[in-house]
């Protein structure tokens, strides 16, 4: 596509699948987790080559610089391409999924992970009565 061209915003967050369907997208759009040029915009606001995009999906953010123009949903390697992320998201992402991983870590360490079944109850009141008669 030439540069002249505008896509719909929520059809190229499809196309560059980072939304599994276009409703997703259009949705993302409308409730404000998809920013142009760090200002909310609608579904059919149309992005431009050069444009930054800012794309919250759970607890992930990508800041992303417009490459290429799509309407359709091809393969992840061509949908790579529409897009380039900046550094700075790449590093923050990183940092954030690491953050994640300790959180994790800590709750498999220090808190069960399931509920106690019957042989832990009966470690539980045996260690609690002998707690109390000392």
């Amino acid at each position: 596509m030439g540069e002249e061209e505008k896509v719909r915003i929520d059809k190229w967050l499809w196309a560059a699948r980072f939304f599994k369907t276009r409703s997703m997208a259009a949705e993302a759009v409308t409730g404000g987790l998809v920013h142009v040029n760090a200002s909310r915009v609608k579904p059919a606001r149309s992005i431009q080559l050069g444009d930054e995009l800012t794309i919250r999906r759970g607890v992930l953010e990508f800041v992303v610089i417009v490459r290429g123009l799509s309407e359709k949903r091809g393969p992840a390697t061509v949908a790579r391409e529409l897009y380039e992320e900046t550094p700075e998201s790449i590093a923050a992402r990183e940092k954030n999924k690491e953050e994640l991983f300790l959180q994790r870590a800590a709750t498999l360490i220090y808190g069960p992970v399931h509920r106690p079944n019957k042989r832990d109850r009966r470690q539980i009141r045996s260690f609690t009565r002998k707690a109390r008669s000392e």
